[in-house]
């Protein structure tokens, strides 16, 4: 695996937009596609309360990014709400990912009370045998769609997010239609990335040919709906969009296209990170790829210093057809399947059938 070091030492104006923080590897389910391979533990290493204000002091002093507080199950953590509330009160946009099912009333109110703006749920089928399945425990999918409605009940906004895999792809269609009954706001589609447990399913993974029609699909759907919708982990969505656009004879812009106009595909090191419950800076959380910890330096230095992260923001170092493609700025193909697939993170994507002209 190579890891270029870049000709410059920093790049303090890349706008930091997300961050996905692993507050916790614990889970009470054991999703077949996990990245972390997460389970009940107990796992060592976690970052202490304070410790955790003073991470959300330095991402606050690097941007106004959207914080994801993700896992495992965020739920299990104990402090769960004081981190939340610390950063909502640091004009932090905090964001929550449960698996749902340890939601009830009061634990819904208390999301509601630490200001945390919005939930992503996960149903990865649109029958329970499907989703339960998938997430390896019996009932996942009732308590899921339970703790959606209490959730919904307590006035929290939440999206839907919904792996795609060989098992699930004929029931996406439904998947959305249930997420738009429920009241969802999004409906945010993940391309299956091959880390964790998720090596041990590769065989589930879509070809390239189906990732494209899906992703045709998907760009189908706008408007069909009363739902956002953005596909993740799947950058060639953004090379269709303008393609299609083009083919229509419209402009993509804010105004015609919304968010998809002003984002890029893979967003790993450009405007996103990944910050693991021990603390280590990942680019995404499927890119293990070490690129500071916290511990040891500041985020600030972090975000801005790493050779990782600034390898991944110079699109000429990407290789193979990702590095001739004229869609390379607004796609740049996953860093982490190309990761998995050839040890070199810079290399081309995969799971594309694309041609560069």
């Amino acid at each position: 695996m190579t890891q270029p070091s870049h000709p410059h030492k920093e790049s303090k104006q890349q706008n930091l937009r997300l961050v996905a923080w692993e507050i916790t590897r614990n889970c009470n389910l054991s999703c077949v596609h996990c990245r972390a391979s997460a389970d009940m533990g107990p796992h060592t290493g976690e970052l202490e309360t304070e410790a955790c204000f003073k991470l959300l002091d330095e991402i606050a002093a690097v941007g106004s990014p959207i914080v994801i507080l993700t896992g495992g199950e965020p739920l299990l953590r104990n402090d769960l709400f004081e981190i939340a509330r610390y950063g909502t009160d640091k004009g932090l946009r905090m964001v929550m990912a449960p698996n749902g099912t340890l939601i009830n009333k009061p634990i819904a109110k208390q999301i509601a009370d630490a200001g945390i703006q919005r939930i992503s749920i996960s149903l990865d089928g649109a029958f329970k045998e499907t989703h339960d399945a998938f997430r390896g425990v019996k009932g996942a999918f009732e308590g899921a769609i339970n703790g959606i409605k209490l959730a919904k009940e307590a006035g929290i906004e939440f999206q839907i997010n919904t792996t795609i895999t060989k098992i699930n792809l004929n029931q996406i269609p439904a998947i959305q239609q249930l997420a738009a009954d429920l009241g969802a706001v999004a409906h945010h589609i993940f391309l299956l990335v091959p880390t964790g447990r998720g090596k041990y399913i590769i065989d589930q993974e879509i070809t390239a040919q189906e990732y494209e029609q899906t992703l045709n699909w998907f760009y189908d759907q706008r408007d069909k709906l009363p739902l956002q919708l953005k596909a993740t982990c799947a950058p060639h969505y953004y090379r269709i969009l303008r393609q299609r656009a083009k083919k229509e004879g419209k402009s993509v812009s804010f105004q015609t296209h919304g968010l998809d106009a002003v984002t890029r595909g893979c967003l790993g090191g450009t405007g996103f990170c990944f910050i693991s419950h021990q603390g280590i800076v990942q680019p995404c959380g499927f890119l293990n790829l070490n690129c500071g910890d916290i511990r040891q330096d500041s985020f600030s230095k972090i975000w801005n210093s790493s050779d990782i992260f600034l390898s991944l923001r110079d699109f000429k170092q990407l290789k193979g057809k990702c590095g001739k493609c004229e869609y390379k700025a607004v796609c740049g193909g996953c860093r982490a399947r190309a990761y998995e697939a050839t040890g070199d993170f810079l290399s081309e994507e995969p799971l594309c059938s694309y041609q560069p002209v």
